[in-house]
């Protein structure tokens, strides 16, 4: 067919403006053509009239790059002048798409070896590369800011002085927090951290404060405080300051507490035995005391002294704390408020003296003693009033299911050792018991444990086989 195109080509000649493809203008369509040009074909010089079909692949085949040259970008496809598609030295198109360089991390000016930037230690949240130790920066004389001054400075923090409205709300936590833990040493140091400056007077006010509202224990470990306190955090001064503000504001605090008078003078013979309040600090008050309250306080100071002179141990004034004091101590006093209640029968009182013995985890002792009392009575007095005690404890939640049920579980395993002493003891505890579980204090699990002595069997119901010889 490519014959028969040229054999008509030769036989019908055509000017060359009218071999291109391009779209006619609006003076071309109304027959206005200007042929300036002979010899040129879309911007191509042509050298003779036959290579008109030469001139007519290429113009094709540009006009085919240009519309596909958009298009296939992304591909690196190109194509060289004779119009064959181009590709690269492997037959891989060369990556000159924009979506190939998205996760390139190298510079795109071309510049730099591809290494990692700062030897690696460029990335986020690094401080440097592995293994490197920072030494003390020297300083540069020849810095335009460089003071010769600086050099021999001494920085230190500087804390703020305690505002008055904020003391009391500073240090009311960590007094607290003390009674739970009793360490003096924390205490001196979270005290060594404020700036408390002329209101370090109000530290053993505050502490005695709050010991007044607390239990006996507390009371205790208040006037520890205040001995360790004095010469590390407080001097004598503050603490006969703050002992004088108590004595003025007594009235205030009989309001709260009725028996403050007794208990600040308390503490302030203590003081004096601990040797943080001079001897005649009481004396300085002879004769100038006009308040009730304060004098009361002070004479309770004085023959406090005075008993010590005697023998009196004002060192252990509040007592010991329940955690703190000897076994043999506490199964004493619990046995003795067991026989003061037999001896009474008051229920509220018995239960306030367990409260102060602040052992309660110790209260199966309480429930072992009171046990053992019963198997070892001799009327029934003394099994019905402890049964009502125990239930009135139990109801009050004094004492808990734990120590309930460790208290008879102890009597369980010693009965055996009790029955020696007291023949009937198995049987009064099998009655006890069952009283006990009918009152609801005990649950039924417990109940079954409860141990019970077999009946010997005589020879003549025919034990182990042997008979009973006939006698005439």
């Amino acid at each position: 067919m490519a014959t028969d195109c040229e054999a008509w080509l030769n036989a019908n000649p055509l000017d060359a403006d009218d071999l291109s493809d391009s779209f006619l203008s609006g003076e071309e369509e109304n027959g206005i053509i200007t042929k300036n040009i002979k010899n040129e074909i879309n911007g191509n010089w042509i050298s003779a009239p036959n290579s008109i079909h030469e001139a007519r692949l290429k113009a094709k085949a540009k006009r085919r790059l240009r519309k596909t040259s958009s298009r296939d970008s992304g591909r690196g496809d190109s194509f060289s002048e004779n119009g064959d598609p181009s590709r690269g030295t492997n037959g891989t198109a060369p990556p000159t798409s924009p979506k190939s360089k998205l996760l390139d991390r190298k510079s795109r000016a071309g510049k730099g070896r591809g290494l990692p930037k700062k030897g690696g230690a460029g990335g986020k949240g690094v401080w440097g590369p592995p293994g490197e130790v920072y030494d003390l920066e020297e300083v540069d004389v020849k810095d335009p800011n460089y003071d010769e001054a600086q050099e021999n400075c001494v920085y230190e923090t500087v804390v703020p002085p305690l505002e008055e409205g904020a003391f009391e709300k500073t240090l009311t936590p960590i007094v607290q927090e003390y009674f739970e833990h009793g360490d003096t040493n924390e205490v001196a140091e979270l005290l060594g951290e404020l700036n408390l400056g002329s209101m370090s007077s109000g530290v053993p006010m505050l502490a005695v404060s709050l010991a007044l509202e607390a239990k006996a224990s507390h009371r205790e470990l208040t006037s520890r405080l205040l001995t360790d306190l004095c010469g590390r955090v407080l001097s004598r001064s503050d603490v006969e300051s703050s002992f004088d503000k108590l004595l003025r504001e007594l009235p205030d605090l009989v309001l709260d507490t009725p028996g403050a008078p007794q208990l600040v003078g308390q503490f302030i013979a203590r003081a004096v035995k601990d040797q943080i309040l001079s001897k005649s600090y009481l004396d300085g008050y002879k004769g100038r005391v006009d308040c009730v309250h304060a004098r009361a306080a002070l004479d309770r100071a004085a023959v406090l002294l005075k008993m010590g002179l005697g023998g009196l141990r004002i060192d252990n004034l509040w007592g010991t704390g329940g955690g703190q004091r000897p076994v043999t101590q506490l199964v004493r006093e619990m046995t003795l408020l067991l026989k003061e209640y037999l001896l009474s029968g008051d229920n509220k009182e018995a239960e306030r003296c367990l409260r102060e013995l602040e052992v309660p985890h110790f209260h199966h002792e309480f429930v072992y003693e009171a046990m053992v009392m019963v198997l070892e009575s001799k009327g029934e007095k003394t099994f019905k009033m402890v049964l009502q005690l125990l239930k009135f404890l139990w109801v009050s939640s004094i004492i808990t299911v734990d120590q309930m049920r460790r208290g008879y579980e102890r009597v369980y395993m010693d009965i055996a050792e009790i029955n020696i002493d007291v023949p009937r003891a198995y049987f009064i505890l099998e009655q006890f018991v069952d009283k006990s579980f009918s009152a609801g204090f005990i649950c039924e699990k417990l109940r079954d444990l409860c141990p019970s002595r077999g009946r010997k069997r005589f020879v003549s119901e025919g034990d182990g086989g042997r008979f009973k010889l006939e006698s005439y």
